[in-house]
């Protein structure tokens, strides 16, 4: 935990914060020291970015949360363009 406050410029008990929040969940050593993923590390810091900026941390977190949402929304919807161009997904004409 120590090395990924270091990384990201925080402070360890921000990066508990977020563990409490359940924004993260990282996985742990045999000793029981918090390993993060460099998804989660880029997580804390969008996390960090908005807390710094003012927002509240259950916002900052619900903010993260329909973020990645969205990300994902976008990559199903982009992939699902792909599979069905868009001259196939054209409502039919309203009948005369």
């Amino acid at each position: 935990m120590g090395q990924a406050a270091d990384i990201l410029g925080v402070r360890q008990a921000f990066l508990r914060s977020l563990d409490a929040a359940k924004l993260l969940t990282p996985q742990r050593s045999g000793g029981g020291h918090r390993r993060y993923s460099r998804y989660q590390l880029r997580i804390a810091a969008r996390t960090h970015e908005l807390v710094a900026a003012g927002t509240p941390l259950d916002a900052a977190c619900r903010i993260i949360i329909l973020e990645d949402q969205l990300t994902e929304a976008r990559r199903i919807n982009t992939e699902l363009q792909q599979r069905h161009p868009q001259s196939e997904n054209k409502p039919d004409a309203a009948p005369e």
